[in-house]
């Protein structure tokens, strides 16, 4: 065996790999970055802090008054007066509990395909053995009302759709669906309606009963500001029924295992008890703000998004009238990448943003801006976004799209205290600022 440092620099090689591999093994240096993809979203400080907390027992009494409270607090947020149940898992994992939950084998419903989570629906239809028939809508098109009761009018008797399913904000292209008219016309025709509102709850309006919605999902970490790894689904009584005749397999995601739990204070599984305490304080925060002011600060950062990227000539893939209020996506400039957009924008300028999925990878940019998004945000990542299209050799004068955007914000926002919003909240804020300061200390 030769020693290390031996003549044949057999010995040296070997130290060299053995350095790197201890380096590989460091974890890695985290800089402040302006997170702007579409999920998960930037999480204040507060709730962090929430997340830390000591554990607590979860079949004790105090997580049942967590549970109690912050199930109340849900209902209020979802305009529900319905069940609303806690799951340790994504989003994707609500969706698949909606559909094992309502239907059978065999069972005929349609599906509106407007996007990559449309598609994500209808996969879980057929996993399941569900004869799901597919309606597409161009992508960065929304699903229209009158197509709805165009495809439902096709659907006569015992054997027509049990059910329609489709998106509340389709994440993937930046498109709101008009889910208010949709389910007027889908319960005039009383099919079941399940709803994939992951991304657009809290940041879009959205009225579970009064709408007549039977399944919704979202998530925690979504427009909720909380960190990954809690789906939030509502049943109506209608969806109930539908409970009780499908025959479709179900263990973890059984919703009557989380119903009777509920009624003792409790989950039918050990859940992410952390992340319910983290999500308890993040409700604690929107619940300061008010529900209309958020909505409206998504609405005016959403428009005022969109001016800014237009000042700079790039291409938004959704149409105004059905822009998200919660994501907004464009093209890069033509014969840039969008992949090598989004790289740059990553290493040189520390602003996480997210590219397209599916059939549009490589062909656009999504920028979130949901859960406790500010103007100041905002600023930052149009900073970002004009010095990286310099980089891409692109025409663009210093504080083209910031001018543009803060313009825009200020025909719209409602500044704090005055009528109508207390705009983001002040523990919010003052936690977001905590956290960028140390942030920026630890990186100096």
């Amino acid at each position: 065996m030769c020693e290390i440092g031996g003549e044949d620099g057999r010995g040296q090689l070997h130290a060299g790999i053995m350095r790197r591999a201890r380096d590989e093994e460091k974890p890695p240096v985290y800089r402040p970055q302006n997170l702007r993809i579409p999920g998960p979203t930037f999480v204040p400080q507060t709730v962090l802090s929430a997340s830390a907390r000591p554990m607590i027992n979860h079949r004790g009494p105090e997580f049942a008054a967590l549970l109690a409270a912050l199930t109340r607090a849900l209902q209020d947020f979802l305009r529900t007066q319905g069940d609303v149940f806690l799951l340790t898992a994504s989003g994707s994992g609500g969706m698949e509990a909606a559909i094992a939950n309502t239907l059978s084998s065999g069972d005929k419903a349609i599906v509106f395909i407007n996007g990559a989570f449309g598609e994500r629906f209808f996969s879980i239809c057929k996993s399941y053995g569900v004869d799901a028939r597919r309606v597409d809508v161009p992508l960065g098109r929304p699903v229209e009302p009158d197509l709805v009761r165009e495809e439902l009018a096709k659907e006569k008797g015992k054997d027509s759709a049990r059910a329609v399913l489709l998106q509340h904000n389709e994440t993937s292209t930046g498109v709101l669906n008009p889910l208010k008219e949709i389910a007027e016309v889908v319960r005039e025709s009383g099919k079941l309606l399940v709803v994939d509102s992951v991304s657009g709850a809290g940041a879009c309006e959205l009225e579970i009963d009064e709408w007549g919605i039977d399944v919704c999902v979202t998530a925690s970490q979504k427009a909720w500001g909380a960190p990954p790894g809690i789906a939030m689904i509502t049943m109506s009584e209608n969806a109930w029924k539908a409970y009780e005749r499908s025959n479709l397999p179900k263990a973890y995601f059984d919703l009557a295992t989380y119903k009777a739990a509920l009624e003792k204070g409790a989950t039918p599984a050990t859940p992410a008890v952390s992340v319910v305490i983290a999500l308890q304080e993040s409700l604690r925060l929107m619940a300061e703000e008010g529900l209309e002011a958020i909505l409206r600060r998504h609405r005016d950062i959403a428009r005022a998004t969109r001016r800014g990227l237009a000042a700079v000539n790039l291409s938004l893939f959704a149409d105004e009238a059905h822009a998200s209020p919660a994501v907004t996506s464009f093209r890069p400039p033509t014969r840039v990448d969008a992949r090598n957009l989004i790289r740059v924008l990553r290493d040189d300028y520390d602003t996480i943003v997210a590219g397209g999925q599916g059939k549009l990878e490589g062909q656009l940019v999504r920028v979130g801006h949901m859960g406790f998004v500010t103007m100041t945000d905002m600023v930052a990542f149009f900073s970002a976004l004009e010095l990286a299209l310099k980089d891409f050799n692109q025409p663009v004068e210093p504080g083209q799209a910031i001018a543009a955007a803060l313009r825009a914000y200020a025909e719209t926002s409602t500044q704090p205290g005055s009528p109508g919003g207390k705009g983001i909240s002040r523990a919010a804020s003052v936690a977001r600022n905590a956290a960028r300061a140390e942030a920026v200390g630890s990186r100096r």
